[in-house]
């Protein structure tokens, strides 16, 4: 009877779900420092595995969890990836246990990020005085917050920071208009989409698709009702940059920087893998429509009018960008503030200093990281809660797709000069925070 009853409990998912509080034997008045090393190293693994699942990078989730062993009075070694940990736990006793853990997915949440992080730090600050069931009862609370918001103001954040992307990249108001409606209603497909579990390639392409055929029908209406140029058209990259995979491309230059090639590598191929999705289903759509990426309408506005407005844009592209990372309405206003000065420093270096793009996103991601130490010590968010949403606007995704469409139409030299252009600032991104970090963070200085 009891072999049935634990039978049916099972999990019948493809990655099989953890009963973690069946796992446990001891009761859960049971104090977490008496109790075995098998559910110690359980309680370490399950802490890692969900900030995995948050969309932070291995430093941090090895961090953490060195904190959780090292209060429980045993020694952790993890080898992490994208949606994976092994690790072991050793005790003074002459043990070891050893677990492998999966995720079926990867996303980004930076509210529950930041609950993982309180706990963490009240259980050393406890010195582990937690009882079994405390944990259990914290750890369940947590890892049932789901998205912050639903799948409509999901929509609506794609399409505040797409509205706010297409200015910074030259478009006028019929750009700004059709990106915000045409990212909106793809980011909102997309939500729904990922609401009933559809896969990765599915949810990319559709959201995609579906964004460049909204802002081309607004574009329709508009011409009908206020004969707009055609050039007006070219911003329909705008309403498909809300699928740029910023948090994976920034952690895995973290990662690889503290020699976590694993995590880094796989997370730069999920990003790689993402855009070509991305690329690929936007070419396909615009291939159909006879669209090409092409110049916009040249914005005449003087430099202190346009300055002010591309505070205001970077405000806004940072501010939907973070609302879509699920952070909470005041952590994506400080990192909005945060982008809005950085961004706005770094195209301003480009246009008046006539500094090589790439230099200007390393002094914007560095004023970026830097401005993050200062908060950081004030409000007590998530570092990279607040640094990589604040220069995700600053990825090039318009480069990105300039490289694929002329490689998708055999124009081989001037994709390549794309990529490069792409890459050059992609590379620059990570290493201006990496920069900020090493200076401002003597922890994540050294290695050891």
């Amino acid at each position: 009877m009891k072999d049935k009853e634990r039978e049916r409990h099972l999990s019948e998912k493809h990655h099989m779900k953890i009963l973690w509080e069946e796992f446990f034997k001891s009761d859960d008045d049971t104090m977490a420092q008496d109790a075995t090393l098998v559910e110690k190293a359980s309680i370490v693994g399950r802490v890692g595995i969900m900030l995995l699942s948050c969309g932070t990078g291995a430093w941090r989730v090895r961090d953490s969890m060195d904190t959780i062993a090292r209060t429980l009075g045993i020694t952790c070694s993890a080898d992490i990836g994208l949606v994976s940990i092994e690790y072991t736990c050793f005790d003074v006793d002459n043990e070891s246990y050893s677990q492998t853990l999966s995720l079926p997915s990867t996303g980004v949440n930076m509210t529950k990020l930041n609950e993982m992080e309180k706990f963490v730090r009240q259980f050393e600050a406890g010195h582990g005085q937690w009882t079994i069931g405390q944990i259990h009862k914290r750890l369940r609370e947590i890892e049932n917050q789901k998205s912050a918001y639903s799948a409509l103001i999901a929509g609506l954040s794609s399409g505040l920071a797409c509205a706010g992307f297409i200015f910074l990249l030259g478009g006028g108001w019929p750009e700004v208009i059709c990106a915000f409606f045409g990212a909106g209603v793809g980011n909102y497909v997309r939500a729904l989409m990922g609401k009933h579990r559809m896969t990765l390639v599915a949810k990319i392409a559709v959201a995609v698709a579906v964004a460049c055929a909204v802002y081309f029908i607004c574009f329709h209406i508009g011409s009908m009702l206020f004969h707009l140029d055609r050039h007006h058209a070219y911003g329909y990259i705008g309403a498909m940059l809300f699928v740029i995979p910023g948090f994976p491309f920034i952690t895995s230059g973290l990662d690889m920087s503290k020699l976590d090639m694993r995590s880094g590598l796989e997370r730069l191929t999920y990003a790689i893998l993402i855009i070509i999705i991305a690329t690929m289903s936007g070419w396909a759509v615009a291939t159909i429509l006879r669209l090409h990426p092409g110049s916009m309408l040249k914005l005449t506005i003087e430099p202190g009018m346009l300055t002010f407005l591309r505070l205001i844009a970077s405000f806004c592209g940072v501010f939907g960008f973070s609302i879509m990372f699920n952070s909470r309405p005041d952590m994506a206003a400080t990192a909005a503030i945060m982008g809005a000065m950085a961004n706005t420093l770094r195209l301003s270096l480009v246009d008046y200093g006539h500094i090589a793009p790439a230099l200007a996103a390393f002094i914007g991601a560095l004023t970026a990281g830097l401005l993050a130490s200062i908060v950081r010590q004030k409000v007590g968010f998530p570092r990279i809660a607040i640094t990589v949403p604040s220069i995700v606007i600053m990825v090039p995704g318009l480069y990105m797709y300039r490289a694929v469409f002329n490689f998708g139409i055999t124009n081989i030299n001037i994709g390549a000069f794309w990529t490069t252009e792409a890459l050059m600032i992609v590379i620059a991104l990570p290493l201006g925070l990496l920069a900020a970090r090493i200076l401002t963070d003597e922890k994540w200085r050294h290695a050891d």
